[in-house]
Parts: structure tokens; C-alpha cells; sequence
């Protein structure tokens, strides 16, 4: 990274610490943008360039929050299930206490539950979480087309004149995964991802420690996840996930 990028990561995070110290003092809608450029000693228009939205100064990991699990899905380890993968990257970083599931400390979940604006955007951001998971599973789900151009085997479509015969019963052909499949799962897992996340912060304001809250939902994340699953593993395509 170069001096003039370093430069700019380093007044980023000055705004950033700022103005969430400011928000946690006066309260989200309290605070104005005047007052961070204030304590930040930078100008109200430098704010606004690093941070477009009001929100986005208290939820500044925003975008490694709403890729998250799409990125676990697209840089597991060859062979390993999408599920899998997930399950994994959760643990490590509940582990690690990582704000981004949800370890903000109580100063700071209250914050958060003390702002319509700011749980509102929680919402929003759930959903771009969601629907980036979606785009990752159907990449995942989605076979490498065939070249059939060179097709050689003897013509199989069905002759207008001849009568109609079902399947065997016994065929063993499995039937593919409906187009929606994908999102389907992302939603189930998405649900989960947000229980999870809501029970992080819940135990935070109850005035649980780290420690305390690892340990509680280290058998309930492995509950969600023997749901999931046994959800998504009676598909036709249960491999995929």
C-alpha cells in the first residue's frame, strides 16, 4: 500500500472511530455530520466523500459483512460443500469474536438497538448479505454447459405420431434442481445467519462477556446447522450444498 493510500485508509478510520464515539455518547440520530468533522479536525465534505451514508460511519464494515458468506462459499476448498464451508467460516469467526457476526460489544449493540435508523439498515444489509449468498450458490450450483455441437447419438425427440409412454417407474434418472433452488437455500441459511446474529447481540445486552456468549451459541450454531442440514440434504441436489 502506498503513502497517499495509507494516508486516506488512516483518515477513514479516524472518522470512523469518531464518529462512533459520538454516537454512542449523544445517541445515532442525535449526532450530525458537523459534529464528526468536528472531532475528526477534517471537513463535512471529507466525511461525506468517505462515507456517503450517515449509517455507513456506524456500520462501516458494511461490505465484508454483506459478502461474507458469499465469499465463503466461493473460496472454500476444492471438494468442499457450500454448507460445509459456511459452517466452518462461522465458527472460526465466533472463535475469534469477530464484530462482523455480531461482536460489537454492549456500548455498541445498544447503539445500534437504540436507533430506529440503525436497525433498519441491520435489516437492509441482512438482505444484501442474503442475496449475494444467492449469486454464490447458483455459481456454485450451476454445471459447466456441455458442447453438443459435436453430438453424435441417434435422434431422441419424440415422434408427433407416436403414442405417449410414461416414464419407468423404476428409471433411474434424478430429477434436476428447480432454477430457484439456490435462492431457496440461501434464505434458510440467511434466517439462520440473522438468528445467530440477534442472539450474539441479545446476550451482549444481557451483559454476557465474549467468552460467556462463545460458549452458548457454539452448540446452537451446531443445532442450525444440523438443520440446514437435514433441510437442504433430502434435495436432488443435496450434494451441491
Amino acid at each position: 500500500m502506498g503513502l497517499r493510500e495509507s494516508k486516506k485508509q488512516e483518515t477513514r478510520q479516524l472518522i470512523s472511530d469518531c464518529a462512533t464515539r459520538l454516537f454512542i455518547e449523544q445517541g445515532f440520530e442525535r449526532t450530525t455530520i458537523a459534529e464528526i468533522a468536528t472531532a475528526a479536525r477534517v471537513a463535512k465534505k471529507t466525511v461525506t466523500n468517505y462515507f456517503p451514508r450517515k449509517e455507513d460511519l456506524a456500520l462501516d464494515h458494511h461490505e465484508a459483512f454483506t459478502q461474507g458468506l458469499a465469499h465463503a462459499v466461493a473460496e472454500r476448498a476444492p471438494g468442499e460443500a457450500p454448507l460445509a464451508a459456511l459452517g466452518r467460516t462461522f465458527r472460526a469467526a465466533l472463535l475469534a469474536h469477530d464484530p462482523v457476526v455480531g461482536f460489537t460489544g454492549p456500548a455498541f449493540a445498544r447503539m445500534v438497538a437504540d436507533s430506529p435508523t440503525l436497525t433498519a439498515r441491520l435489516r437492509e444489509l441482512h438482505d444484501q448479505r442474503e442475496e449475494a449468498l444467492a449469486a454464490a450458490l447458483t455459481t456454485a450450483a450451476d454445471p459447466t454447459p456441455s458442447d453438443t455441437s459435436s453430438d453424435t447419438s441417434p435422434d431422441t425427440r419424440p415422434n408427433a405420431d407416436a403414442p405417449h409412454t410414461a416414464p419407468a417407474a423404476d428409471s433411474p434418472s434424478t430429477p434436476s434442481a428447480p432454477s430457484i433452488a439456490p435462492r431457496a437455500a440461501a434464505a434458510l441459511i440467511a434466517a439462520a445467519d440473522r438468528l445467530l446474529f440477534r442472539r450474539i447481540q441479545e446476550l451482549t445486552l444481557a451483559g454476557q462477556d465474549d467468552d460467556r456468549i462463545e460458549a452458548t451459541l457454539l452448540p446452537e450454531a451446531d443445532h442450525l446447522r444440523a438443520l440446514l442440514a437435514a433441510a437442504l440434504g433430502d434435495h436432488p441436489s443435496a450434494a451441491t450444498w
